[in-house]
């Protein structure tokens, strides 16, 4: 079965510099029925002015993930950490203890966009750590590539969850890729641009979908998609 979420039906922000949509329930925005899925509790998509951003604020048990979409996003962390995020790059932090850290565009001149991704964490009280790493376009052209595991496998991010988080690219009738699905396992979509079947259900940019029962996840007909899918625990978040 799966539950779409509309684009145009996500929270909305607007700070100036700062333009989101919420997936699920965050900051001033919350909806009862959007509480996150399984252990995915944030999907952010945020734009970003030039030279405006996060300033340092503290997290603590949290798997936080940046994915840039377009322009440079720069981050600095109490573990040292300074680094620069680019289409292509993944980002992690695992607040584990705690961890203050910023966020801000790198440019003076372009807009940044990206998702920030929150996954809720199996291991409280983990040490902190930062792990980036650069897929390029050719390994997510058409397919699935695994991005964010428990293990890290096959050069992935390691998460400490049992999930996995795959990211694809698909444009045109050529592009296809199947997900095999454990038995029980939930899985959610998310549309970060484009449009892309799923099992036969179009998704738009900004859609996205809850999915249970299913064991096979088929992406089709895909116009410039560039999509995230989560394999996830069968698992509800409690109400907050």
């Amino acid at each position: 079965m799966l539950e779409l979420r509309k684009a145009d039906h996500r929270g909305v922000a607007n700070h100036g510099w700062l333009r989101s949509r919420h997936t699920f329930s965050f900051g001033h925005y919350h909806d009862a029925r959007q509480q996150g899925f399984s252990d995915l509790l944030v999907i952010n998509d945020d734009r970003v002015d030039p030279a405006q951003g996060f300033g340092t604020h503290p997290h603590r048990d949290m798997e936080i993930f940046s994915y840039v979409l377009e322009g440079a996003l720069a981050h600095q962390d109490s573990m040292g950490t300074g680094s620069v995020i680019r289409p292509g790059d993944v980002q992690m932090m695992s607040a584990g203890t705690g961890v203050r850290h910023s966020e801000f565009n790198h440019s003076k001149t372009d807009g940044v966009h990206f998702l920030q991704i929150w996954i809720v964490p199996s291991l409280k009280g983990a040490a902190p750590r930062y792990q980036q790493v650069h897929f390029a376009e050719a390994e997510k052209r058409g397919r699935l590539r695994l991005i964010a595991s428990p293990e890290g496998d096959g050069g992935s991010l390691g998460v400490h969850q049992d999930m996995r988080m795959y990211a694809g690219l698909f444009d045109g009738a050529g592009e296809s890729a199947t997900l095999e699905l454990p038995a029980d396992r939930y899985a959610y979509v998310h549309v970060a641009r484009g449009s892309v079947e799923v099992n036969g259900e179009r998704l738009g940019e900004g859609d996205g979908a809850r999915i249970r029962g299913e064991r096979q996840l088929r992406f089709a007909k895909g116009e410039q998609a560039e999509v995230l899918v989560f394999d996830l625990r069968p698992h509800e978040l409690p109400s907050m």
